[in-house]
């Protein structure tokens, strides 16, 4: 191996395209085994199939949820939540309702993130999606600090599906916003281990790509 193997526990390995089939679910579940990553990141469908892959290993399910858009109410977000933590997931990514935020409309968006943290209580971990390549620099902090109170255990930066990914400097700005004790996830376009490192060094304490593999190779991956 070419990097520090602790990272493989900073990974949630991800595919979140719309065409993955099975066959790619299957691919992305044998390679967190073998590279024992923390998650492996799906889609609410794939949620079951992958729990039951991962059976006896330590490797834990990630989903999300009203993704990519965060556009959902939410008793649907809260919904499609249970019913993912009911089907194995341990980790739930959520997107918030950007258009609510840039609204101004706090409260909603506090009780957005609520809504799913209460499905999830006790059951599994909430990670809260701002998509910053949406945000000013006050709406992220902003966003940052709702998410805290809504009790979030984790701020994530972006779905991968908008107009850009992790920017390091958006990672430095979450962890002073929401401090030590509460979890940074830098995803969207990491692609090899200096970025990864650059994210950690940072302040994110999860990283959140397709290109898994590659990072533990010491290469460069595609995608997510």
């Amino acid at each position: 191996m070419c990097i520090k193997m602790e990272i493989n526990q900073m990974i949630d390995h991800t595919i979140l395209k719309a065409d993955a089939t099975q066959e790619d679910i299957a691919r992305i579940v044998a390679e967190a085994k073998e590279y024992n990553f923390f998650s492996v990141c799906i889609n609410p469908c794939w949620v079951a199939f992958a729990k039951e892959q991962l059976m006896n290993t330590s490797v834990a399910v990630c989903t999300v949820i009203g993704f990519p858009l965060g556009a959902n109410t939410s008793e649907v977000k809260a919904y499609e939540a249970a019913d993912a933590i009911n089907n194995g997931a341990t980790e739930v990514d959520m997107v918030i309702n950007i258009g609510a935020l840039k609204s101004m409309q706090y409260k909603k968006v506090l009780k957005d993130i609520q809504a799913v943290v209460e499905a999830a209580k006790d059951r599994a971990l909430v990670k809260v999606i701002i998509e910053t390549a949406l945000l000013t620099e006050a709406e992220k902090i902003k966003a940052c600090e709702l998410a805290k109170e809504a009790g979030a255990d984790f701020v994530k930066t972006s779905t991968g599906f908008s107009t850009s990914g992790a920017a390091v400097e958006d990672i430095a700005l979450m962890r002073q916003t929401v401090g030590p004790e509460m979890g940074v996830k830098a995803s969207g376009g990491i692609h090899n281990q200096a970025q990864a490192e650059a994210m950690i060094a940072a302040g994110a304490t999860r990283i959140g790509t397709s290109a898994g593999v590659a990072i533990m190779q010491g290469a460069t991956g595609a995608g997510y």
